[in-house]
């Protein structure tokens, strides 16, 4: 594959639902371009893009790839995303290196929660030129019409055809050009023909709005179409251009990747109408104070280079996929990781093309490539120079909120299960673990069930480690809501010095209820116990308070005061008065009024605002309070409501059934609050019989 300058360059994000074909489009501009021999198929692992094992077991994308095609002397980046919601940390991955959005949307299924997401993430936020393809024609339950209609209705009069199916007995032998007001049929693909008779109309219809929309890019054209005149080639393409940059005109193509129908068109549209990388001018950075500042977008700049992606690899070792932001990254070249503060040595620059690396030797600004063996370099990551020293905003990846508690089936496992988990954190920045050193527990949080499924698969398959999971322990507490108090005495004689210990504590609610840790006074006179036994007492106090007399929860939010008690002044030691205020602690706290809190998190539910009604009654039930509503920017619902930790354990799940995959939340921990009766006694009954076992 020869050099290409940024001008030439084409970063184009493949979008869309799960299952729409997106994959199978660029295997198709692969196979058109002979860069693969044989056309696979998703289902069996065969494909160039799809080519992990996980992903030929599930016949869907789970990764973001790249695969460039060479075509009319430009170069097109595809990154290729997953559809499925489980994955989205892989499409923002894409979102952000890609300077342009391919969306594919199937003509059975029409516009999808992914097509809208898609639509949102790519066009709305990101402002990127977007380019839709309606693939699956071949279908026999394809309905062309309805997906236009339900394209427009969704996204606006920006959506613009530019080629209509030709259909015969319900199969679709051609298409018609609508710029050029030629058909083509697919057994004659070089032979333009006249649009048949009973189509002419409706293409008639379908240019005066695709000419309106390209008069409104430009005064002189404006003009001319006012004057009832038709545009020429170099107009049209004036107009276009300026259109799809903008983001006037979102053009409508259509086609078939499985049968390779209407994808050379698709790329001439690419390479002619998308912008290069090149035409961006500047991107903004950070400098090392942390202000915003512009770097040029060609290769006299200096080097900045974005890392976006980190793979492991048993046999190559770390793989780092990054992107040319300016000038020119060499082989054999040392650069400065500005975020981490350290230089780095590159040794060999790849471009990626599905599972395969071929070396080059350099990349120009706008392409994408890896490099291999980097030693402290992470995803979000900057190099550049010593002499321009920058870094690029990171990726802004979803927030993972669905919960497992994770454990190897033996315990000669732990270590490959740390070393596992490390390494798939490090590659997919939508897992979180969180070692809970209270409960034990390493909970393992991911975007849903098929994401956990596909990390536990991972594990075994890669790291030759099988687990369990459960559902995570919900960390309640407990406090006192009265004031009781007790003596502990802990008298031992073996023979020889004994142990001797007695003192009389008071137990009552602190003034910082919130607070985590026991509050401890001594009111001691006369030095009943000596000042030495005072850190013991405490100490032993608080040892007790990490399990509380009802179901064995941490203790918070109590006061305890050493006020009397005595010694002895051979056998008194700290030991035995640390024995001493666990006896006093088991004595007094039942009779404090113990009672049992639960944690309530708050939580932001996003959600078209048809939904409204759904989400609200499902937090009710949750036995949650909605404290805030309003729309955002893109004119969704935003809910704000308090509710019980325990109630939102599978709420990931939930929220996507109840919107069809559209709405999102974020969950924190806010507070703690006394649990119901009903709760708690249910809570309690579950810890007794644990303990029983």
């Amino acid at each position: 594959m020869k050099d290409y300058l940024a001008s030439a360059v084409r970063n184009v994000t493949v979008l869309g639902h799960s299952g729409s074909g997106k994959s199978t489009i660029i295997e198709a501009c692969m196979y058109l371009n002979k860069q693969i021999e044989k056309f696979g198929k998703n289902g069996d692992g065969t494909t160039a893009l799809n080519f992990d094992a996980e992903e030929g077991k599930r016949g869907l994308s789970c990764y973001c790839h790249l695969a460039p095609v060479e075509w009319k002397d430009r170069k097109i980046n595809f990154i290729d995303t997953p559809g499925y919601m489980d994955y989205e940390g892989e499409e923002a991955t894409g979102i952000t290196v890609g300077d342009n959005a391919l969306i594919v949307v199937s003509a059975k299924e029409g516009v999808e929660s992914g097509t809208e997401r898609a639509w949102k993430e790519a066009v709305t936020k990101r402002k990127l030129p977007a380019i839709i393809f309606i693939n699956k024609l071949d279908d026999d339950n394809a309905d062309f019409e309805k997906t236009v209609e339900d394209l427009r209705a969704q996204f606006g009069n920006s959506v613009i055809l530019f080629e209509l199916p030709i259909i015969k007995e319900r199969k679709v032998i051609g298409s018609v050009n609508i710029l050029r007001n030629k058909a083509w049929y697919y057994d004659r693909p070089e032979e333009p023909q006249e649009v048949p008779a009973d189509m002419q109309a409706k293409v008639d219809q379908y240019y005066d709005e695709l000419a309106e929309a390209i008069a409104a890019t430009d005064d002189d054209l404006m003009e001319k179409f006012f004057e009832g005149e038709r545009f020429d080639e170099h107009e049209v393409a004036k107009g276009l251009r300026i259109g799809v940059r903008s983001g006037d005109i979102h053009p409508v193509y259509c086609g078939s990747a499985v049968n390779q129908t209407g994808i050379r068109r698709l790329m001439d549209l690419i390479t002619e109408y998308f912008p290069s990388y090149a035409e961006k001018g500047h991107v903004r950075a950070y400098n090392s104070k942390d202000v915003l500042i512009d770097m040029e977008t060609n290769e006299k700049e200096a080097l900045s280079v974005f890392v976006f992606k980190t793979m492991i690899d048993p046999f190559v070792g770390k793989i780092s996929y990054l992107k040319v932001m300016s000038g020119v990254l060499n082989s054999d070249s040392q650069v400065y990781n500005s975020v981490k503060e350290v230089n780095e040595k590159i040794s060999q620059v790849y471009v990626i093309s599905g599972k395969y690396q071929l070396g080059v030797g350099k990349l120009f600004t706008g392409d994408i490539g890896a490099v291999v063996k980097l030693q402290n370099t992470q995803t979000n990551d900057t190099l550049c120079t010593t002499n321009k020293v920058v870094h690029y905003a990171p990726v802004d990846f979803p927030q993972p909120m669905l919960g497992y508690a994770i454990w190897p089936k033996t315990k000669a496992d732990e270590d490959k299960l740390s070393v596992g988990i490390r390494n798939l954190c490090e590659e997919d920045k939508t897992i979180r673990l969180d070692k809970n050193a209270e409960t034990g527990e390493q909970v393992l949080y991911t975007m849903g069930d098929q994401h956990i499924d596909l990390i536990i698969s991972k594990l075994k398959s890669k790291y030759k480690v099988e687990v369990t999971t459960t559902v995570p322990t919900v960390q309640y507490r407990e406090t006192i809501r009265g004031k009781a108090e007790a003596q502990g005495k802990y008298k031992k004689q073996n023979g020889g010095a004994g142990q001797y210990g007695d003192v009389w504590v008071r137990f009552e609610p602190s003034n910082n209820e919130e607070s985590d840790e026991m509050e401890f006074a001594e009111e001691v006179f006369g030095g009943a116990v000596p000042k030495q036994y005072f850190p013991p007492v405490e100490q032993g106090l608080r040892d007790c308070m990490n399990k509380g007399p009802l179901a064995g929860f941490k203790v918070v939010g109590v006061k305890a005061t050493l006020y009397d008690g005595s010694y002895h002044p051979v056998d008194s030691k700290e030991v035995a008065f640390k024995e001493a205020a666990r006896l006093a602690y088991n004595a007094a706290m039942p009779k404090a009024k113990p009672v049992l809190l639960e944690p309530f998190g708050k939580v932001v539910v996003t959600a078209p605002e048809s939904y409204t009604g759904a989400l609200m009654g499902d937090i009710t039930k949750r036995r949650g309070l909605i404290i805030d509503m309003g729309a955002n920017d893109e004119g969704e619902q935003v809910i704000t409501a308090e509710v019980p930790m325990s109630e939102m354990l599978t709420y990931q799940n939930e929220l996507r059934s109840m919107t069809q995959g559209r709405g999102k939340y974020v969950l924190t921990f806010e507070k703690y609050q006394a649990a119901p009766k009903e709760v708690a006694d249910k809570v309690i009954e579950e810890a007794k019989a644990k303990a029983a076992k």
